[in-house]
C-alpha cells in the first residue's frame, strides 16, 4: 500500500480507539457516567457558528450545537467541566511525548532514547520548582507554566549550544552533553526543595507528574503549543528517514544534515515543552509508544511518527483514568514509571541497544 495510504488507514484506526478510550474514561469516576450518555453530551459539544458580531474591539460569535439529546445536566456538567478537560489535555501531553520520543530514538537512532535525553524535562523541574520556591511574575498569567516552559527550552538550546563545535553538532556529543546538563539540573533542583519549606509538598507533587485540576484554557493553548511544531515534524518526516542511513550518507542524497537535526531538535524540544510545562514530569510515554508501534508500523517515520503520537494519547488517556480511579487518586507520572521501567529492562534484556 503507498505510504499516504497506510497514514491514512493507521490514522483514522488509532483515532477511533482514541474516541473509544476517551468515551469510556469520561464516564469512569466517582459517579460511573454510562457510554452512551457520555457520548450524547460529546456530540452535543459539536457546535456550529451561526452569527458573527463586532463591536468595537469585541468578537462575540453565536453558535448552535448540531445536536440535542435528553441528557441530566449533572451529567453533563461532569463529563464538559470536570472530566473532559483532564482527558483532552492528557491525550494531548501523551501526543507530545511520543511524538517527541519517536523523533529522538530517529536522531539517536536508539529505541532506548526519550524526549527527555536532551535535558527538556529537567529544565521544566527547574523552572517549575524554582517558580514554587520563588515566584515571580511572568506576563499573561502564565506562572508556573510559564516557568516550567521556559526553563525546558533553555535546558535544551543549552545542550545544543554546549554540543555544537564549528557548526557540526555530533550525535554522540550531544547525548553526552545532554546527561551532563541533566545531571547538574537534578542537583538544582535537590537543592531548590531542601529550601523549599512548606512548599516542598506542591514541588513534589508537581515533579511526580499528574493531569489533575486541567483547565479548557490550558487545553487550548496546550494543543496550539503542540500542533504548530508538530507540523515542522512532519515535514521533516522524510529527510529522518534518510539521516537513518548516516549522516555521510545522507549528505550526499542532498540532504542538509546539521540543519535537518537542528529542526527537528527544536521541534520535538517545543512539542515536549508545551507538554511537561503544564503536567510535570511523565516519563516514559516518549520511550514505550515510539518503540511498540514500530514494531507494529515500521521505521518509516512518514508512517511512524503520526501513528505513535496518536497512540500515545490513547496510552496516557487510559494510564490516568487508572491512575485517578482507586480509593487515592495517584499521580499519572508514578504509574508510567512503574509501567516503563519493566519495558526498559526488556529492552536491554532482548539486546535492542543498537542503532535503528
Amino acid at each position: 500500500m503507498h505510504v499516504g495510504g497506510r497514514v491514512a488507514s493507521w490514522s483514522i484506526a488509532l483515532t477511533a480507539l482514541l474516541a473509544l478510550v476517551v468515551t469510556v474514561s469520561a464516564g469512569i469516576g466517582p459517579v460511573w457516567i454510562p457510554p452512551e450518555a457520555v457520548t450524547k453530551v460529546l456530540l452535543e459539544a459539536i457546535v456550529v457558528p451561526t452569527a458573527v458580531n463586532v463591536s468595537g474591539a469585541t468578537l462575540d460569535v453565536t453558535t448552535r450545537s448540531l445536536f440535542q439529546f435528553p441528557v441530566e445536566d449533572l451529567q453533563r456538567q461532569i463529563v464538559m467541566q470536570v472530566r473532559l478537560p483532564r482527558i483532552l489535555l492528557g491525550a494531548i501531553v501523551g501526543f507530545s511525548l511520543a511524538a517527541a520520543g519517536t523523533i529522538m530514538q530517529g536522531i539517536f537512532r536508539n529505541p532506548m532514547a526519550d524526549p527527555s535525553i536532551i535535558g527538556v524535562s529537567s529544565g521544566a523541574a527547574v523552572g517549575a520548582v524554582g517558580f514554587i520556591v520563588a515566584p515571580i511574575a511572568f506576563p499573561f498569567g502564565l506562572g508556573l507554566r510559564g516557568a516550567a516552559f521556559a526553563g525546558a527550552l533553555v535546558a535544551a538550546f543549552g545542550v545544543y549550544l554546549i554540543a555544537t563545535q564549528n557548526g557540526r553538532t555530533p550525535v554522540a556529543t550531544l547525548l553526552l552533553a545532554g546527561v551532563a546538563v541533566q545531571t547538574f539540573l537534578g542537583a538544582v533542583v535537590s537543592f531548590l526543595l531542601l529550601h523549599s519549606g512548606e512548599s516542598i509538598r506542591r514541588a513534589l507533587f508537581w515533579l511526580m507528574g499528574h493531569l489533575k485540576g486541567a483547565t479548557w484554557p490550558e487545553v487550548w493553548t496546550s494543543l496550539l503549543l503542540v500542533a504548530l511544531p508538530f507540523v515542522g515534524l512532519l515535514v521533516y518526516a522524510r529527510d529522518l528517514n534518510v539521516l537513518l542511513l548516516g549522516e555521510e550518507d545522507a549528505q550526499s542524497l542532498g540532504i542538509d544534515v546539521e540543519r535537518t537535526k537542528r529542526l527537528l531538535l527544536a521541534f520535538s524540544s517545543l512539542v515536549t515543552a508545551a507538554g511537561v510545562a503544564v503536567t510535570g514530569v511523565i516519563g516514559f510515554v516518549g520511550l514505550i509508544v515510539p518503540h511498540a508501534m514500530r514494531l507494529v508500523v515500521g521505521p518509516d517515520h512518514r508512517i511512524l511518527l503520526p501513528t505513535a503520537a496518536l497512540a500515545g494519547a490513547s496510552f496516557l488517556v487510559a494510564t490516568d483514568t487508572v491512575a485517578r480511579s482507586g480509593t487515592a487518586e495517584m499521580p499519572v507520572g508514578i504509574l508510567t514509571a512503574a509501567l516503563g521501567a519493566p519495558f526498559f529492562l526488556y529492552l536491554l534484556r532482548k539486546r535492542e541497544v543498537h542503532e535503528l
